[in-house]
Order: C-alpha cells, then sequence, then structure tokens
C-alpha cells in the first residue's frame, strides 16, 4: 500500500446501534484492497434512508442487526493507494459512488450495475456507510472532482446522480415541460437537471413553503403549494413527471397532469399499494417506470456541476462535525426550513 502518514491516524466513526441510538467511537484506519484506494472523508451528505435507519432501524427488508456506520452521499481526498490501484494520485479530491456491484452478473455485464443484485452500497445493511473518518473504495467508483467544487457539493453529487438519472430515463428533451412533486433534495437536484436538459416550462409542488422559495430561486417556472392549491385543480399540463415525493395523492394528481404519451418517472420511495390509473394511462399513452438509483453517470453529473449550471451548495441548510452526527440526522425533523444537512468527518485543513 502506498499511503500517506495513516499509520497513526484515528478513525473515529458515528455508529448506529439501535434506533435512535449512534454512537461516536474510535474504529482501526481500513487498509485498501489491491485496487481499492483509502479516503479521507471530508463531507457526508444525510439522506431520507440514514434518518429512517436512525427512526426505524430497517428500511423494506434491509434490517439493521449488528451496529453499522450510516452515510452514502460522500466526499473526500484520497490518502493512500492500494498495491495494484493506479488510477488516482495521492491528494485527488473524489466524489464517492457509494454503489459497488459484483462486476460479473447479467446486469453488470449489460451496463446495468445498479440493477447488481450483489452490490454493495454504503449505509445498507450489513454495509458500512462514510460517517467516519476513512473509508476505502474500489478505485472506480472514486471520481475526480475539480476545485471549483466545494466538499459539500462534491458530496451532494449523489443525490444529484438520482435526479439526473431519473431525467435520462424520461428522456427530457429540449422544451418540453416538466412536473416535479416533492422539492426535497431530489426533487430540487431533478429539476435542476431537467433544466439542464433544455426543458421549458417547469413546474414544482410541496407542502413547505421555505422549499418552494429555493425551488424559485433555482429556476422553477412555476411553485404550487399543494395545501392551498391542489395539483388537480392547477391546470399543470406537462410532457414528463418526475415523482420524487412518494406521496399517494402526488402519484394520482401527477398522472393527471400529463399529456397523452407523456412520460411518468417513479423516484420518490412510496408505499407498495400505491395504485396507478391504469385506464388513464392507457388511455392517453403514457410511458411509466420506476427508477433505482443510477449507472454510468457520476462522470456526466460532476461534469455538469462544474460549469456551474446546477447549484448544489444552496441545498446545504446545516453543517455538523461528526460528534454531532445524531443532531444532523435530527435536523430534518426538528427544522422546516431544512433542506439538506451534510456531516464533516474530516474538515479540510
Amino acid at each position: 500500500m502506498t499511503a500517506t502518514t495513516t499509520s497513526e491516524a484515528t478513525n473515529r466513526a458515528a455508529v448506529l446501534y439501535a434506533v435512535g441510538d449512534v454512537r461516536v467511537e474510535d474504529r482501526p484506519v481500513p487498509v485498501p484492497g489491491p485496487r481499492e484506494v483509502l479516503v479521507e472523508v471530508r463531507s457526508v451528505g444525510v439522506c431520507g434512508s440514514d434518518v429512517h435507519y436512525y427512526e426505524h432501524g430497517r428500511i423494506a427488508d434491509f434490517v439493521v442487526r449488528e451496529p453499522m456506520i450510516l452515510g452514502h452521499e460522500a466526499a473526500g481526498v484520497i490518502v493512500a493507494l492500494g498495491e495494484r490501484a493506479d488510477k488516482h494520485q495521492i491528494g485527488q479530491r473524489v466524489a464517492m459512488e457509494p454503489g459497488v456491484p459484483c462486476g460479473s452478473c447479467h446486469q453488470c455485464r449489460v451496463g446495468r450495475y445498479n440493477l447488481c443484485p450483489y452490490v454493495r452500497f454504503f449505509a445498507t445493511p450489513p454495509i458500512d456507510g462514510a460517517f467516519a473518518t476513512f473509508v476505502v473504495i474500489d478505485e472506480d467508483f472514486a471520481h475526480p472532482v475539480p476545485d471549483s467544487l466545494s466538499d459539500d457539493a462534491a458530496a451532494l453529487i449523489e443525490p444529484f446522480s438520482v435526479g439526473l438519472w431519473a431525467c435520462r430515463k424520461a428522456g427530457v428533451q429540449p422544451g418540453e415541460s416538466v412536473l416535479v412533486t416533492g422539492a426535497g433534495p431530489i426533487g430540487l437536484l431533478a429539476m435542476q437537471a431537467a433544466r439542464c436538459a433544455g426543458a421549458g416550462e417547469l413546474t414544482i409542488t410541496d407542502v413547505n413553503p421555505s422549499r418552494l422559495e429555493l425551488a424559485r430561486k433555482l429556476g422553477a417556472s412555476r411553485t404550487l403549494d399543494v395545501r392551498s392549491e391542489p395539483l388537480a385543480d392547477a391546470g399543470v399540463q406537462a410532457d414528463v413527471l418526475l415523482e420524487c415525493s412518494g406521496n399517494l395523492t402526488a402519484v394520482t394528481d401527477g398522472f393527471g397532469s400529463l399529456l397523452p404519451a407523456g412520460r411518468a418517472v417513479l423516484v420518490g420511495m412510496g408505499g407498495d399499494d400505491v395504485p396507478l390509473p391504469l385506464g388513464l394511462i392507457q388511455a392517453r399513452e403514457l410511458i411509466v417506470t420506476g427508477t433505482f438509483r443510477y449507472a454510468n453517470i457520476y462522470p456526466a453529473a460532476i461534469a455538469l456541476a462544474a460549469t456551474g449550471q446546477v447549484d448544489l451548495d444552496s441545498l446545504v441548510t446545516g453543517r455538523y462535525g461528526l460528534d454531532d452526527a445524531e443532531e444532523a440526522l435530527k435536523a430534518s425533523r426538528s427544522d422546516p426550513a431544512a433542506v439538506k444537512t451534510v456531516v464533516a468527518p474530516s474538515p479540510a485543513a
């Protein structure tokens, strides 16, 4: 292993032991495998999945049965290389793509590695995440970022990739009208991705006034607070629906807003029992697809962010040190104005 001085370093980590029980403790500094790199983590975004594990201890079939480090939206700087890792230099700043697939199953071989059944994804039981001073990752999934991107923006390449992937699945074309339901981080980033694709009218809905105000600043043509102006009554007509809330009413009203031959991409994670309006889908020849993470999109996401067309830093509404990781997990519940909270395990010197 080629390394900087990590032999005496301390690897502190915020570990989820049980529901509502996060402890900061020392862990061994991980040793990179032959094709891995060791990254000193500078910023980690708090995702809704992290909050869900903290509050409930599980997401569907993924159950926290042993202590687990949370956090998968991560960026940092490479401080050591595995013996055969040759794609990066020590000191390179990187955004970490948190899901490393097997590379040999059918889904991987045809390029859909986001659907790999053997993927090892940060902070998905039983895999540890990035709320830690150091992590190791396969060199192919450590993506260089330019100096023009802050550490926080580099970490938010992960949720931006979700939004960009959704736009690609929808095939957003220049001039098309796009409806985004849900102005959380993914919705706001999907909206920006649609704008980069040349979308014309951009409508976004939510029930949180501060998030809708941010959406306006980020380029939304129209914002709807659906508490006072239900989408079904707003007269919205869209070529594309990016459903980013998982809310049943948003799904139903979103479909009703689609023009004939419109495309709907279901991004938000709702329940399995959400009914779809099959009659409407058939009568209007709507195209409907789900989306699961992303594949082969990090370089494009980084390039777009580097041009300044996408504002990632504006989503950050709170920044916490590792010792306060538990407070970061609570922020979205305690502060209605919170959009994206980040944890900084190793702030830049």
